[in-house]
């Protein structure tokens, strides 16, 4: 308890005076015991960031869009904003501080650089490395909770906790505390790094914090491009708006690195969102896995890097990650060696692997090259697996900001082993233009309030389940809004092929229509495909459920 008081006295921003520890001795020497053995900071997980998912519980952070960063996408961000030695960076986001503490620890790399080339001592050194742990790193943070987590993490590693502070990044600026009005300005910094929350129930609301942002305003389609109006939407989700305020934040020139859900980076109704990023230079863009922010929130981001108005550069580096260490339950997850058919020892981290590439990377560019514009360069395309180059003019073309839509690797890898076994690649398109499969998109979705109230089953994704179809009886639905749904031109048949084309877990899984299936209702996330008589490859609905289902296909 001494002990605590003193910490207590010292770290005035981090615990208040009230603050006790609520541990017996025994139960304290247990777990400093525990502990005293390993180093949380040095760790490769975030232990801090896992102990608050674990312990704080969805309840208190899920409807905040509270998620953690996992450290290995963090160290691969912060390689690739490459901050200066003198250069400001903040995360208007900070949660409990990953992205400031590797920030630090890359401006404290760079430092001991200089002391090697300039003989600075030790205690030169030290003082450096706290001067700048005080000026140049910043962080906002709403949940008062987590400022405290992020703020003891900085004073651990180097008195930075007096740069973070508990206020609402969303809110115009006046109304934050005098003391951070003082630290943080717009068009002051010159990185950033942020991961900022999101989810479909969490809004933003209050027209005199909306009237803050462009992208609160209602956007219209004016030929093949969106254009603001005056009309402002009543709510908006935070991360579009957090878009806008850390543009707001960076000076011209400025870079970024925003990790965002992926729908922004294709769908039609966020095009307008994609084109406001857009106006500034895009430079790289990372394509996370899916299992990323998994077993805690299932969504699938893109790690977007830019600078705040500067002209698009030619090409944009983009890198496309399968897998970053875990499952979607949260467990360790193996490379799977494809000529023993066995998993290897080694962690299947594509995140590390890309960070490797970037170093190789690094290592290209020329004295006079930017960070940002160096990787015109093309002879790094051999050695390097997952980071690649696309025509920036492709990709506005294309209007799809996603990075695996460009990647070959994977397709040529398998298409090298279907080579050697004699084995023919087709596409489904080409079996549809040569009229062998015709397909037609589910039926649609009835009201949540007619499931359970009838005798004809809706079939979701989920129910798609060892070629078969599950029927679950508490998702039947009345006849007549069967009826309502149903179109005669999407009528099943038997055998035709369910294929699952979009969802969270179970993409190209297929199941068969048995006799019994053929008046079911069908969600939109599932094709139909049927196999014509007579055609051209004798392909009978069981040898396309076969081919499928096969692990190449399943692969591609």
């Amino acid at each position: 308890n001494e002990l605590f008081q003193s910490v207590k006295s010292k770290y005035k921003e981090v615990f208040d005076v009230n603050d006790k520890i609520n541990l017996d001795s025994h139960s304290l020497y247990y777990v400093v015991g525990q502990l005293q053995n390993y180093c949380l900071i040095d760790a490769e997980r975030d232990a801090v960031a896992d102990a608050f998912e674990t312990f704080i519980g969805y309840a208190l952070k899920g409807p905040q869009g509270q998620f953690f960063t996992p450290r290995n996408v963090i160290k691969l961000m912060v390689n690739i904003l490459n901050q200066g030695i003198d250069e400001k960076v903040i995360d208007p986001a900070c949660g409990s501080g990953g992205f400031l503490v590797e920030s630090l620890r890359h401006l404290w790399n760079l430092l001991e650089e200089d002391a090697k080339y300039l003989g600075w001592n030790k205690l030169a050194l030290n003082e450096e490395k706290q001067k700048t742990a005080m000026t140049l790193v910043h962080g906002i943070e709403k949940d008062s909770l987590l400022a405290k987590v992020s703020k003891a993490y900085m004073a651990i590693l180097g008195d930075g906790k007096g740069g973070i502070f508990c206020e609402d990044s969303l809110e115009l600026p006046l109304h934050w505390n005098i003391k951070t009005q003082q630290s943080i300005h717009l068009n002051s910094f010159d990185c950033l790094l942020a991961n900022p929350p999101f989810g479909k129930d969490i809004k933003i609301k209050g027209r005199e914090k909306l009237e803050q942002y462009r992208l609160a305003k209602k956007w219209k389609k004016n030929g093949n491009y969106y254009i603001e109006t005056n009309k402002l939407n009543n709510e908006m989700p935070p991360q579009i708006l957090f878009i806008e305020r850390c543009l707001d934040l960076l000076i011209d020139g400025g870079r970024m690195g925003l990790i965002i859900p992926e729908t922004y980076f294709h769908a039609p109704r966020a095009q307008y969102v994609m084109e406001f990023m857009a106006k500034h230079n895009i430079f790289c863009l990372i394509d996370l896995p899916h299992n990323t922010f998994r077993p805690h929130n299932n969504a699938k981001c893109i790690a977007i890097f830019l600078e705040k108005n500067t002209k698009q550069q030619d090409k944009i580096l983009m890198c496309v990650a399968e897998e970053m260490g875990h499952d979607h339950q949260g467990k360790e997850i193996f490379r799977w060696d494809y000529t023993s058919h066995k998993a290897t020892n080694e962690l299947w981290d594509d995140i590390k692997i890309i960070n490797s590439e970037i170093n190789e990377l690094k290592k290209l560019k020329g004295k006079g090259d930017n960070w940002t514009t160096f990787v015109n360069k093309e002879e790094f395309i051999d050695n390097i697996r997952y980071s690649f180059l696309v025509d920036s003019s492709i990709v506005k073309k294309t209007k799809v900001y996603v990075p695996r839509y460009y990647w070959k690797e994977k397709t040529k890898e398998l298409e090298t082993y279907a080579d050697k076994k004699g084995i023919s690649l087709i596409s489904i398109q080409e079996l549809i233009s040569s009229k062998v499969i015709k397909h037609f998109d589910g039926h649609g979705s009835p009201e949540s309030e007619n499931k359970g109230k009838g005798d004809i089953p809706y079939i979701r994704v989920k129910d798609i389940v060892n070629w078969e179809v599950y029927k679950d009886p508490t998702s039947k639905i009345p006849y007549n809004t069967y009826k309502e749904i149903f179109s005669e031109q999407k009528t099943l048949h038997e055998c035709d092929i369910l294929y699952v084309r979009r969802g969270s877990y179970r993409i190209g899984s297929v199941a068969m229509i048995s006799p019994f299936d053929t008046e079911v209702l069908l969600t939109r996330e599932i094709l139909v495909l049927r196999v014509l008589p007579n055609n051209k490859y004798g392909i009978t609905p069981y040898y396309l459920l076969y081919l499928l289902s096969h692990w190449i296909t399943q692969e591609l």
